[in-house]
């Protein structure tokens, strides 16, 4: 019932709350794209005052794959899904979604949810206005799918039962018949189209495809969501600049290796790892017992060296005047 454009429930709506935070209050964690989603496809429907200025009209939004095609009207192909004919067509919708989203939420955690969700929703209206389109230029099936008018969330729906279903090997009850799972949705397919034939069989045949399609594409990038692998993908290409000024910049730093640092500080340091020595303050590496630069042992004796040295440059004779001498000329000092 609908009173100054704002729609009042008829009582099917406070069940639908009650049952829903009733579901919400016994789960240890609270999915909240799944409540996100029934609150948004319910507030659209009820168009309360403070957000009526800024929602279109259900007149404004009915998908139709024929003014969709002939002015690209965007509007219509990602609105469509949100709006709902009457309250029974809403609380079913919703009612299914809470029971499918609770648990493909739960068990692949918000963020992917909410992706897959955004993917079955854009790949269920696209193959819907192929199938349409398809159908007109094969056989001029023009009145009962290419000029078809439609809303409702049941397309993505069937998309997220096939992903649901996709790997149980359980049986399911489908109106009273039991089927296998994985092919729950098709026969949901064929016994809503006899049972309410007024409902949109292109809709519902696009979701199911589009389940199939997002579980192949999901496969092939290695299990994650074709969403997610184009995030990721877009983020890796972003900071790749970050990443070559890091390693550029980076190869630029001083490094500390085990030959030392002239006339450091000995700040923060200990004598296990560096040590200085006595007659030309070179810090050499704990791994040393002799100087690097003079020869003097670790010890302070100025002939440490002697069991080392090969050149006649560093002979023992030499005095500690010339030892620092040549440390100033090797280093330009």
């Amino acid at each position: 019932m609908e009173i100054g454009g704002r729609r009042v429930s008829r009582g099917m709506l406070p069940l639908l709350a009650l049952h829903t935070v009733t579901e919400y209050y016994r789960l240890p964690w609270k999915p909240p794209v799944t409540a996100g989603l029934i609150a948004a496809n319910t507030l659209i429907y009820l168009r309360p005052s403070f957000i009526r200025p800024f929602i279109p009209s259900i007149n404004q939004v009915w998908f139709n794959p024929h003014l969709i095609i002939k002015y690209m009207d965007m509007k219509r192909f990602f609105l469509s899904p949100f709006y709902h004919l009457g309250e029974s067509h809403l609380v079913y919708n919703m009612i299914s979604l809470l029971w499918k989203g609770v648990q493909l939420e739960t068990s692949m955690g918000s963020a992917k949810f909410a992706s897959m969700t955004v993917t079955l929703l854009a790949m269920s209206q696209g193959i819907t206005l192929l199938l349409a389109k398809s159908l007109l230029l094969a056989f001029d099936y023009e009145k009962p799918f290419y000029n078809e008018y439609a809303v409702g969330f049941s397309g993505v729906l069937f998309a997220l039962k096939v992903v649901l279903n996709s790997q149980s090997d359980r049986y399911t009850n489908v109106h009273g018949i039991i089927v296998p799972s994985r092919y729950a949705a098709w026969a949901e397919l064929a016994l809503v189209q006899i049972l309410v034939p007024g409902v949109s069989f292109l809709g519902h045949l696009g979701g199911i495809l589009a389940g199939m399609l997002y579980l192949k594409l999901n496969d092939g990038s290695s299990g994650s969501d074709p969403v997610s692998s184009i995030i990721k993908g877009v983020t890796g290409v972003l900071s790749l600049p970050l990443r070559l000024a890091r390693n550029v910049f980076g190869s630029h730093q001083r490094r500390v290796s085990g030959r030392g640092r002239v006339g450091g500080s000995e700040r923060g340091r200990t004598t296990s790892s560096i040590w200085r020595c006595s007659a030309c303050t070179f810090d050499n590496s704990g791994l040393l017992s002799v100087c690097e630069i003079c020869g003097t042992s670790r010890n302070g004796d100025a002939n440490g060296l002697s069991a080392h040295r090969s050149s006649s440059r560093y002979s023992d004779d030499l005095s500690l005047e010339e030892l620092r001498q040549r440390r100033m000329e090797r280093f330009g000092l």
